[in-house]
């Protein structure tokens, strides 16, 4: 397990900004930084770069890419269309179990002293407890790669844009109208979420 690890470990430091944007990372530094061997840290870069948490840099090296606001829009336009369908296919699916589920970990993103990794799993797990019973596996994991790649932008939704009092309202009245049968107004939510919380991103990365 120490690839899974290793992985969150480094995503973890590029959002604190220990790796700085445009940086070029080696194997070397991250096996001294970390105490593991190469292997391990030739696996986690091949995952980051998969999920474009690292970008490739001359002919062997790689480098933590720079947030760009026409990435952002790209990933949360996605977003926006693909997960209300999937959430619209969970329905007729959906138990209050998982429901409860989705609250549980909605709970948890109220703890204000979480580490911006830990805001952006729980925030997918979120999502993921919702879409999980619509059981289309090809959907759900292109729309979870998505999210995993958007989590690098957590640093300024939740630092100076500060959605997160509004992000966490509009889950709680989501599950709020999924509970009362109100599909539509709940996939009509979701939209809105994604769509304002990435016109907001795009806004703000053009203005810095």
């Amino acid at each position: 397990m120490v690839k899974l690890d290793l992985v969150d470990r480094v995503k973890s430091d590029i959002l604190k900004g220990v790796f700085a944007r445009g940086q070029t990372i080696r194997q070397q530094e991250l096996s001294e930084r970390y105490g593991v061997s190469r292997i391990p840290v030739r696996d986690t870069l091949t995952q980051l770069k998969s999920e474009g948490w690292l970008v490739k840099c001359g002919k062997a090296g790689v480098k933590v890419p720079k947030l760009d606001a026409q990435v952002a829009e790209d990933l949360y336009w996605m977003r926006s269309i693909l997960e209300p369908k999937l959430l619209g296919m969970s329905f007729e699916h959906i138990t209050h179990e998982q429901i409860g589920k989705a609250k549980d970990v909605n709970l948890l993103l109220d703890n204000e002293h979480l580490a911006l990794i830990e805001k952006g799993q729980l925030n997918w797990q979120f999502h993921a407890a919702l879409y999980a019973p619509a059981n289309r596996e090809t959907l759900f994991e292109t729309v979870r790669r998505l999210n995993t790649q958007a989590i690098q932008y957590l640093g300024f939704q939740y630092g100076p844009m500060a959605r997160r009092n509004v992000s966490q309202q509009e889950h709680k009245d989501m599950l709020v109208l999924i509970e009362n049968r109100q599909y539509r107004d709940a996939q009509a939510l979701l939209e809105s979420h994604i769509v304002e919380a990435g016109m907001s991103l795009v806004d703000y990365l053009k203005s810095i």
